[in-house]
């Protein structure tokens, strides 16, 4: 995954689908939230410190933020022994959100 990082940055580069992905789905108010979201919408499954340098924030906010799309069922969490990878909820309502093209 390393390599694919500055690769997977650039897709945040293209404010046009990021603001039509907010519309879209008219959820997710907070841009580290909306942008999570739509790495994981592009990316079936990502871990923590990988959103966490794609994003260049800390690993504290993402587990925080993905702390808070847990609680309303947009992400489900997946752990191994020493990563946690968070992927869509692939629940109905998720996927008519995020699948919606």
């Amino acid at each position: 995954m390393r390599k694919n990082i500055q690769k997977i940055r650039k897709e945040l580069e293209n404010k046009k689908e990021l603001i039509k992905c907010a519309k879209e789905f008219g959820i997710l108010g907070d841009l580290n939230r909306l942008k999570i979201c739509y790495l994981l919408c592009k990316h079936k499954e990502l871990s923590v410190s990988e959103i966490a340098e794609i994003l260049g924030v800390s690993v504290s906010a993402v587990s925080h933020t993905l702390r808070k799309l847990k609680e309303i069922d947009l992400v489900k969490p997946r752990k191994t022994e020493r990563n946690v990878y968070y992927s869509l909820n692939p629940k109905p309502v998720v996927k008519l959100i995020f699948h919606n093209k």
